[in-house]
């Protein structure tokens, strides 16, 4: 498993690439995967910077519905059951899920 670090540098890179895509074409064409990828983003992003969860329906409402939604479609338990957890309890683990978030996502 890769570390927290390499984790945290490559969400920051695939969201990136995401959000160029989205702002190219408004999100029409997002897979699956991509989707997920932004919503893990936006989650990351407000952990990180604001240390709570809280302005992440202010970036994207709906981010943690879609993000369980896309997880169940690529078959990804973990994350599945990682974004279905209550807003707080998500909160409360996400640096302790992050790792196995991201390495079910990068090997979809």
């Amino acid at each position: 498993m890769n570390s927290s670090f390499e984790n945290e540098t490559w969400i920051i890179d695939a969201g990136d690439e995401v959000i160029r895509k989205m702002a190219g074409n408004n999100g029409a064409k997002m897979s699956p995967k991509e989707r997920l990828i932004y919503c893990l983003w936006v989650a990351d992003y407000c952990m990180r910077n604001a240390g709570d969860i809280s302005q992440a329906s202010e970036m994207y409402a709906g981010w943690q519905k879609e993000a369980a939604e896309q997880s169940k479609k690529l078959l990804l338990d973990f994350s599945s059951e990682s974004f279905s957890l209550s807003e707080s309890s998500f909160e409360q683990q996400f640096f302790s899920r992050f790792d196995g978030i991201c390495e079910e996502i990068k090997h979809v």
